[in-house]
């Protein structure tokens, strides 16, 4: 999931910054240019650190603005499918739970939470299953498996992440202990 990497980008120093110190106004482009963004290889960039430029800028006809081609390190996140993730319960919604793993949020379909009928506790904000009689409340940490991954380019907070908890050793954290304690004592 996460990973530091290099990279090489070219950043845009308009007119009016070149009378600054260019390595401080170098390193903040970089910054405002990358960090947040999701890169070429569908992974979003978290950190960028250790700038270094890279040749002489290139100055575009009409435009005035002075173009640096730079190199980095960054921390990047890339989901992968069928990867296990733990995150937090941050929302409960009619139609399941919005878990919050790394920078992105994943959906919890209803269908996915329990092998077990769910019913909505909408006005407690919580999800019950019928029969098993457990819980899962905003605030809860689980472990779930990514079934799906459709990244938003332009707004990586609409990216479309399906999860999944309908498997052995996946749920709350507190399900999976009682699962693991009522293994051991069947033993």
């Amino acid at each position: 999931m996460y990973m530091i990497t290099q990279a090489e980008r070219v950043v845009r120093i308009p007119p009016a910054d070149l009378g600054e110190d260019i390595d401080k106004v170098i390193d903040a482009l970089t910054w405002d240019s990358f960090e947040g963004q999701i890169g070429p290889n569908k992974e979003i960039t978290i950190l960028v650190q250790d700038v270094e430029t890279i040749g002489p800028g290139r100055i575009v006809h009409g435009d005035g603005a002075v173009y640096q081609t730079v190199k980095f390190n960054q921390l990047v996140f890339k989901p992968k499918e069928n990867e296990i993730i733990e995150g937090e319960v941050v929302e409960i919604v009619k139609f399941g739970a919005f878990i919050r793993f790394g920078p992105l949020d994943g959906l919890l379909h209803v269908s996915q939470v329990l092998d077990d009928r769910v019913d909505i506790d909408a006005e407690n904000q919580r999800l019950i299953g019928k029969d098993t009689g457990r819980t899962l409340n905003i605030g809860d940490i689980v472990r779930a498996r990514i079934v799906s991954i459709d990244l938003n380019e332009k707004n990586p907070q609409d990216s479309k992440i399906g999860l999944t908890m309908r498997q052995p050793g996946l749920g709350r954290l507190e399900w999976i202990e009682e699962d693991k304690r009522k293994q051991e004592a069947d033993a």
